[in-house]
């Protein structure tokens, strides 16, 4: 029998709330039904934003925010059915992501939090609710990231080809996939994606993002700073690792363009900013020991048109993809990893790869919290 589930997924970028509609049938194949994007509206993203980085009262505000964005995943939730003529009786259950506003797997009591309360999403939906999926990874000894290899695995392993996932969200992970299928599926974050390109692109031109790398392509790598940026300590970590805002936000940027490249021009800036994500991704990828393979690529950065190119020269032997090829446009990925997450934990599966996350075994993720 058929079941339709919807995923939410807000991710480090911050623009806007992603919801689908998919459709599993009795072997587990998935159809994408429908898609919906619901701006974060500006006040609640400087909240959010906010909340990222210690700061006073950091209680009183994430009760209030988590309250806020639960009602907006739970209009976007609303807005997607009306827009596919879709009932509630029709949901299987909804699989919330969350908005992460802490990542912290690297202290001494590791933790990671994510809102958007699920109970007020029930409320305002009339739909039985799976969230809050990391923290559960993270009791098990995990990072609680990266969790979409998983889904990767299940809809992109070839016994024909080698092939890596390149997610481009805020930050960039990996999710390895050998066509030997005696071959553990691994993955990790690599480092930024979008995020500091993102925030430069907002500083300067006041635009949100760098459409196509347009900005970016009118400049010149500044190869001095690139290669202090990749000093940063988490390029050197073994996996499994995952990252996000606390280490590459626009005030670590800041910090070097205060100092010795006060004058160097914004769009060489730019530029060099995607270096930074293009080589920590090569670097990655090349480590995999795949001498030929696919590279496929999804989240908001796989059109970037200029990313794609520098991909393509630093990794000549992999073709490039994207996951329109498979049916699900490259920026609703995620959120149907997330429905897929809410299927898996509903039928008492597994969700997470002890490989990529570091846990110590497999484990159901996620809270049911029932309509």
């Amino acid at each position: 029998m058929n079941e339709i589930y919807l995923g939410l997924m807000s991710g480090t970028s911050l623009d806007a709330v992603d919801a689908v509609a998919v459709c599993f049938d009795n072997t587990g194949s998935i159809q994408l039904l429908g898609t919906h994007s619901l701006a974060l509206p500006t006040l609640l993203r400087n909240d959010i934003l906010s909340l990222t980085q210690p700061a006073n009262n950091e209680i009183e505000r994430l009760g209030a925010i988590d309250i806020q964005i639960g009602l907006l995943f739970a209009q976007c939730a609303n807005q997607l059915l009306a827009k596919l003529s879709l009932a509630t009786t029709n949901i299987k259950a909804i699989g919330s992501h969350g908005q992460t506003i802490r990542h912290r797997p690297y202290l001494q009591t590791p933790f990671t939090l994510q809102i958007g309360d699920p109970n007020v999403i029930a409320e305002q939906t009339g739909i039985t609710v799976v969230a809050d999926f990391r923290r559960r990874d993270v009791a098990a000894g995990g990072h609680g990231a990266p969790l979409v290899p998983a889904f990767h695995e299940a809809i992109l392993r070839s016994s024909n080809t080698n092939r890596v996932v390149l997610n481009l969200g805020g930050m960039a992970n990996i999710t390895v996939l050998a066509a030997d299928y005696s071959q553990m599926v691994y993955g990790y974050d690599t480092g930024p994606a979008n995020v500091l390109m993102d925030a430069w692109c907002q500083r300067t031109l006041q635009q949100a993002f760098d459409n196509n790398g347009e900005w970016a392509a009118s400049g010149n790598i500044n190869q001095s700073l690139l290669t202090e940026m990749l000093a940063h300590p988490f390029f050197a970590k073994m996996p499994p690792k995952s990252t996000g805002r606390e280490d590459f936000h626009l005030d670590w940027l800041l910090a070097f363009l205060r100092d010795d490249y006060a004058d160097v021009l914004a769009e060489d800036i730019q530029a060099t900013l995607l270096a930074l994500t293009a080589q920590s991704v090569a670097d990655a990828v090349i480590k995999t020991g795949f001498t030929t393979g696919e590279l496929w690529l999804c989240g908001g950065g796989a059109y970037n048109r200029a990313l794609q190119q520098k991909l393509a020269e630093l990794l000549p032997h992999f073709s490039l993809h994207n996951t329109d090829d498979i049916g699900i446009a490259p920026t609703w990925i995620e959120a149907s990893a997330f429905a897929w997450l809410a299927r898996q934990t509903l039928q008492g599966l597994s969700g997470n790869l002890p490989a990529v996350t570091g846990a110590t075994g497999k484990r159901i993720l996620g809270g049911i919290f029932q309509a």
